[in-house]
């Protein structure tokens, strides 16, 4: 089988805070990491390539060059090769340009590496949680899709998904060519290992720039091609601590909460 993981460079959001002024998320001094859930997506197709050594498994970021360290993350955990999609014009894409941008890169990609028979993504990036990039490319690329899998198995010319919903899963069969968002597994997910730390060291990864494909039409991608703009970003208020009503008896605890009700103009 023939897989491909998108994987993204996020900044760690534990320790994340906004500019109380700027309203902007202070990015300074806060390490990058592989996005939690792109590392599902990509022990999912480790787990397929457990059961069937033969599979290729591709890994593809969009981001500035620093990003080839979520690549080579990859490669020592489980990938094969590794791509790279930067360029000044990409920049302020939204998640609708950005799909659209990766459905083109995927394209290209193929050219090389032939065509996948999936394409895994994590179900969103922890960096804006809009969980839109994976079925937009799925839309753009005409692929039939299954969301928030858990884990999923060969099964004939297809997979077959183990989708997350409310009190468990369902199982759901899709053919290939398709594509899949992972959610957060009941397992554990692999570290990478001392021999494949080696190969990602020694790893080359091939850029894709802005004029990778010249048939893109600008008026789909970067700034001025996004539809939709962050107003601000804000700190929720933090809310107030609650009021403990502890009279002799019950009926006095009734009165007081009454009298506070009243006060407040509640009732």
């Amino acid at each position: 089988m023939n897989i491909l993981v998108c994987v993204k460079q996020v900044p760690d959001t534990t320790m994340i805070k906004i500019d109380p002024v700027k309203h902007t998320l202070i990015r300074e001094g806060v390490p990058a990491i592989l996005n939690p859930f792109d590392g599902y997506a990509l022990e999912a197709a480790a787990r397929i390539k457990d059961k069937n050594p033969g599979t290729k498994i591709t890994v593809v970021t969009m981001g500035p060059p620093q990003a080839k360290a979520v690549l080579k993350e990859c490669i020592g955990i489980a990938a094969d090769k590794g791509y790279l999609v930067t360029g000044r014009t990409f920049g302020g894409s939204d998640t609708l340009a950005t799909s659209y941008i990766l459905s083109h890169a995927i394209k290209k990609i193929e050219e090389t590496e032939g065509k996948f028979d999936a394409i895994f993504c994590g179900k969103q990036a922890i960096d804006g949680d809009t969980a839109q990039v994976g079925p937009e490319i799925a839309e753009w690329l005409d692929l039939p899709q299954v969301t928030y899998g858990l884990e999923c198995f060969e099964d004939g010319d297809g997979l077959k998904v183990n989708k997350e919903i409310d009190g468990g899963y369902e199982v759901i069969g899709i053919k290939c060519p398709c594509l899949v968002t992972f959610t957060m597994p009941s397992f554990e997910c692999r570290y990478p290992t001392n021999k494949r730390k080696l190969m990602a060291n020694k790893a080359k990864f091939e850029e894709l720039g802005d004029d990778f494909d010249p048939t893109m039409d600008a008026a789909h991608y970067g700034l001025n091609g996004s539809p939709t703009h962050v107003k601000r970003s804000f700190t929720p208020p933090v809310k107030e601590g609650g009021m403990k009503i502890k009279e002799e008896t019950g009926e006095d605890s009734a009165k007081v909460l009454a009298k506070i009700l009243v006060d407040k103009g509640i009732v």
